[in-house]
């Protein structure tokens, strides 16, 4: 996400190194470079412009620090007031209430019944919470179904009136029977249009008025820039909403949404979406999401997304395995389902320090693991456990059941062998080494 802008910012800051000393030439040299960068990424003009402002006041008011260089402390200045542009701190979700009402609000092709789905498998699986999903589109042909589908990928019940065409009457009636079923978290799917119109807006306040959210949730298109940005303060306006998602953060973005919504509008953006998978959600965090534009990286939420996945019995019992050197094609196999859930692989890999730039025109296939688990797919329950007895007849039979060749096959073999020897030789680590000698062989 934002490579672009954060290409355009190293080169921007890249001015300072070699200076000894903070001057207002070389800030104001640096500086220009920034604004240019964030004017690119459709950041609105007198929001970079103040930006780089305050970024040069702050710059030369400093002295810089004998182990800090010129560079090195802009930069630093620059993240924390880009923290601060978005934010500043993680804001949460309001789930007080019995039970508790998410409005979704935002324009058609936004992606808000598509993350209405996303949130309700956040709040069911990371809050445990019983959640009801509330079709009150009744303008889109395939809003219901569409939300009907997403409700059984993520296992919530959706209630949908489908001859009511009064979304207020549906609304009500939705509360009436979350509170009856025991659901403790209802979100409405609200109708979107392509535009802002009265009709709309009167609708929707219409809605909020006669439930009382407890959050009110505008869903933005991060790829629309300041389009996306003046439409959120419409809705702001009529809502007075209290937070915003940015989906499709895994496309093109050019980040001036992300950038500059929370200015305009003074509300947190409180999760992204960043993919099409129903886990493709995160918490917005202000910091860590300039230290991605600035191709720091973030590797916290790397650990996080791992420590999700990493389930410590499993690690004991292929420990154990590793010990009497039973370590087969079936426990690497599970692995590499773990690795697949963590998200896809370009996102993960600009997560780790420096690793998004020296990527950056690599295509990574999110199929990566695709040839290996076809492989394995391919072979016996006997050969998976066993894989000394894959001997050259078997190799054959492997490659053409896979689809593959006999040299990729045997490719696969000796990776497995030798992770298998360094597993044994590091037995302590376990697991959490195995995934991160994993992800190098997908690559």
């Amino acid at each position: 996400m934002f490579n672009n802008l954060t290409e355009k910012l190293e080169k921007a800051l890249h001015v300072l190194k070699g200076h000894g000393k903070i001057t207002e030439v070389n800030v104001a040299e640096t500086l220009k470079e920034v604004r240019k960068a964030l004017l690119d990424a459709d950041v609105n003009y007198k929001i970079a412009s103040d930006f780089t402002k305050l970024v040069k006041e702050k710059a030369l008011g400093q002295n810089v620090l004998t182990t800090l260089q010129p560079s090195q402390l802009l930069v630093k200045i620059v993240k924390d007031e880009l923290t601060e542009l978005m934010g500043g701190e993680t804001a949460g979700i309001n789930l007080s209430g019995t039970p508790t009402v998410i409005l979704m609000s935002g324009l058609q092709g936004s992606g808000k019944t598509t993350f209405s789905g996303k949130l309700a498998n956040f709040l069911k699986t990371k809050k445990a919470k019983n959640v009801l999903l509330v079709g009150c589109d009744i303008y889109r042909p395939a809003a219901i179904k569409q939300l009907q589908i997403v409700g059984e990928q993520v296992g919530v019940d959706v209630y949908v009136e489908l001859e009511n065409k009064n979304p207020v009457e549906i609304a009500l009636n939705a509360l009436k029977h979350a509170k009856s079923n025991g659901k403790n978290v209802v979100i409405i799917d609200t109708a979107g249009r392509l535009a802002v119109d009265e009709l709309m807006m009167k609708e929707i306040s219409d809605i909020h008025k006669a439930v009382k959210p407890h959050e009110t949730l505008f869903v933005v298109d991060s790829m629309t820039g300041q389009d996306a940005v003046n439409t959120a303060k419409s809705f702001n306006d009529v809502l007075n909403f209290d937070g915003v998602i940015l989906t499709k953060l895994d496309g093109d973005t050019r980040g001036g949404a992300a950038i500059s919504i929370k200015s305009v509008v003074n509300k947190p953006i409180k999760f992204i979406g960043t993919g099409e998978k129903m886990d493709a959600i995160e918490v917005f965090h202000p910091n860590r999401m300039a230290d991605r534009i600035l191709g720091m990286g973030d590797v916290i939420s790397l650990v996080e997304r791992a420590q999700e996945q990493y389930n410590e019995e499993e690690a004991r019992k292929i420990s154990k395995k590793i010990a009497k050197n039973q370590f087969g094609f079936d426990d690497f196999l599970t692995q590499i389902q773990q690795i697949k859930k963590m998200g896809n692989m370009k996102d993960l890999m600009g997560m780790i320090p420096g690793a998004g730039k020296m990527m950056k025109d690599v295509d990574i296939d999110d199929n990566a693991f695709k040839n290996i688990e076809a492989i394995i797919h391919s072979m016996t329950p006997t050969e998976r456990s066993t894989p000394t007895l894959i001997d050259g007849n078997r190799k054959t039979r492997i490659a053409k059941g896979s689809g593959t060749t006999v040299q990729d096959v045997n490719q696969l073999m000796k990776q497995f062998d030798q992770m298998s020897k360094m597993m044994k030789m590091m037995q302590g680590g376990g697991a959490k080494n195995m995934m991160n000698m994993m992800k190098g062989m997908g690559r």
